[in-house]
C-alpha cells in the first residue's frame, strides 16, 4: 500500500487571510477613492450646491425679465418705459440728458 506522506507547511494557513486582506483592502479602497466613493459623493455634494445657487440666480432673473415683458407687453404699454428701453438699445439721448448706465437693466 502507497501512502503520501505530507509535510506540515506554514504557508498554507496563510492562504485564507492574505486573499481576505486583499479583498477587503481592494474593496475598502475603491470605497473610499472610487468613481462612487466618499471622496467623490462629497464633490458631488459640492457641485449640487453650487449648481443650487446658480438655479436660484437664473430663477431671479426670469422673474426680473418677465416683470419686464409685462410692463411691455399688450394693454400696459407706458410711454416711459418704452422711451427707456428705445433710448437704452439705440445708445442716444439728447444734449440736455445726463445717462447714467446701470447693469441690472437689460
Amino acid at each position: 500500500m502507497w501512502t503520501r506522506q505530507h509535510k506540515n507547511r506554514k504557508l498554507g494557513r496563510f492562504v485564507l487571510p492574505l486573499v481576505t486582506v486583499a479583498f477587503l483592502s481592494y474593496f475598502g479602497y475603491h470605497s473610499i477613492h472610487g468613481d462612487r466613493g466618499l471622496i467623490a459623493a462629497d464633490e458631488f455634494e459640492k457641485l449640487r450646491f453650487k449648481r443650487d445657487a446658480e438655479l436660484a440666480e437664473l430663477v431671479s432673473r426670469r422673474k426680473s425679465l418677465e416683470r419686464q415683458v409685462e410692463l411691455l407687453s399688450d394693454g400696459s404699454l407706458e410711454r416711459d418705459m418704452i422711451d427707456e428701453k428705445a433710448r437704452y438699445q439705440l445708445n442716444v439721448s439728447r444734449p440736455d440728458e445726463i445717462v447714467i448706465f446701470n447693469d441690472q437693466i437689460n
